[in-house]
């Protein structure tokens, strides 16, 4: 097929059927009513075809943009797994080319290798990044979004600064969308040597749980040290980014909006999972709590906005953090606004808890593995604030001094993910659950 047209009709054609299937869809929860497309543009003719497709997606209540690589090589024609035709992507990127309003562009002073393959990276979720070689790293954002994406912005900027802990972003794609130029794609430095923190923390606990004489006192020690590690490292990015785009402190209307996001978001998550219930007064309680905050008591800043274990990298130098652009279901407005930093913080914190529990889901209750996921969870939580602390800017403050406000960032998390759960994993709504459970009594023993 060297039609480009009768590609495009016939992969639309089949995407309501294909896109729930897919990891980086962000609709699962409800039914794809039509697609239709915004845009074409074809990036290379003849045989194989390579076209860069824009799609409006209607499903039920909304209406989001996604991307996608097409072909007629591959099943499915999803071109990002013909490895020799998306190095098409990253030699447009090293020539600096526009194609039909696609510009592809490398960063100031960079020169990149041209002639390489690029795979697909298969535990990516929210969007699709190939891996070229040993030493690049494409990220084509999935569902997109009007503007600059903030994970280019702000590794942009961390760069300018001398920024130890992210990787060198290399280049970018950028199309349009609404009338305004978009981002839908980001190259950066790769490093193949690397490991998650998400499969560090779990293999800690993994190892744990097989310990099966291992006292509870001695839990989690071979990950406390990383998790320190870890804290200085955030803190830092923090501090970098205050010095790249600056900070000011929150007034009383900006602790307003704060908490009446976290109240709006818990009213709309009760409304669809019945199991929140019986916590609602005691997130409440805790959600008010933060409205006493102090105006000018707190600094507000640009933040990583969706930090977990799987957002941090460990290289033999430290760690990184990666993906910049916020929670991917946010709107955009909230995923750009300044921020505290605890946010991160919190976030972190919940994926302690959450590489602690994950190997109990579906498991039948076990007491011993409880009370050492427990303890783990604290050793590392405790480590990595500590870490934080010891690294943290003047401006950003003590995490460890905020614990009214650090306690309602991190339920706020937990509701989120509630939320989340419900929506795609269901068998894993026990874990924030039962995390709600525990910080709202701990809250109510310390009162």
């Amino acid at each position: 097929m060297t039609d480009p047209h009768g590609l495009v009709d016939k992969v639309v054609a089949e995407l309501p059927g294909w896109l729930p299937a897919q990891r980086w869809f962000g609709g699962k929860d409800r039914p794809v009513t039509s697609v239709r497309p915004l845009r074409t543009t074809v990036l290379r003719g003849g045989e194989p075809l390579l076209v860069h497709l824009v799609v409006e997606v209607e499903q039920p209540g909304r209406s989001e943009p996604y991307q996608l690589l097409i072909t007629e090589q591959v099943e499915n024609y999803d071109a990002t797994l013909d490895h020799e035709l998306t190095g098409v992507l990253l030699d447009l990127i090293a020539e600096n080319r526009e194609v039909d309003g696609l510009r592809f562009a490398h960063e100031p002073g960079v020169e990149l290798q041209t002639g390489l393959r690029g795979r697909p990276i298969t535990s990516e979720q929210s969007n699709t990044s190939l891996v070229f070689g040993s030493q690049y790293i494409l990220k084509l954002f999935r569902k997109l979004t009007v503007g600059e994406n903030p994970d280019l912005v702000l590794q942009r900027a961390l760069h300018e600064v001398g920024c130890e802990h992210i990787a060198r972003p290399l280049g970018s794609i950028t199309g349009e969308l609404d009338g305004r130029p978009t981002t839908v794609g980001m190259l950066q430095q790769f490093l193949p040597d690397a490991v998650d923190g998400w499969a560090m923390a779990t293999t800690s606990v993994r190892d744990l749980m097989t310990e099966r004489d291992l006292h509870a006192n001695e839990v989690g020690g071979d990950f406390a040290g990383e998790a320190r590690r870890l804290g200085q490292a955030v803190a830092t990015v923090h501090a970098d980014l205050e010095r790249a785009l600056g900070t000011q402190h929150a007034d009383g209307d900006d602790i307003e909006r704060s908490v009446q996001a976290m109240v709006t978001r818990l009213d709309e998550v009760v409304s669809r999972v019945p199991e929140l219930e019986p916590f609602v007064p005691a997130l409440r309680e805790a959600f008010e709590q933060a409205r006493d905050t102090t105006p000018g008591a707190i600094a507000i800043q640009h933040i990583h906005g969706d930090l977990h274990l799987g957002q941090v990298l460990r290289t033999v130098h430290g760690w990184l953090l990666i993906d910049f652009e916020g929670e991917p279901g946010a709107p955009i407005a909230e995923r750009t606004a300044l921020r505290s930093p605890l946010r991160d913080v919190a976030g972190m914190l919940r994926s302690f808890d959450y590489a602690a529990h994950q190997l109990l889901v579906g498991r039948p209750e076990d007491h011993q593995l409880a009370v050492r996921a427990l303890e783990w969870a604290r050793r590392n939580r405790a480590a990595f604030t500590q870490g934080y602390a010891e690294a943290v800017s003047s401006s950003v403050g003590d995490p460890r001094g905020r614990g009214y406000l650090l306690r309602a960032f991190e339920l706020d998390k937990a509701v989120y993910e509630v939320a989340y759960e419900h929506a795609n994993r269901p068998e894993w709504l026990t874990v924030p659950l039962s995390s709600i459970a525990r910080i709202t009594g701990e809250g109510a023993a310390q009162s």
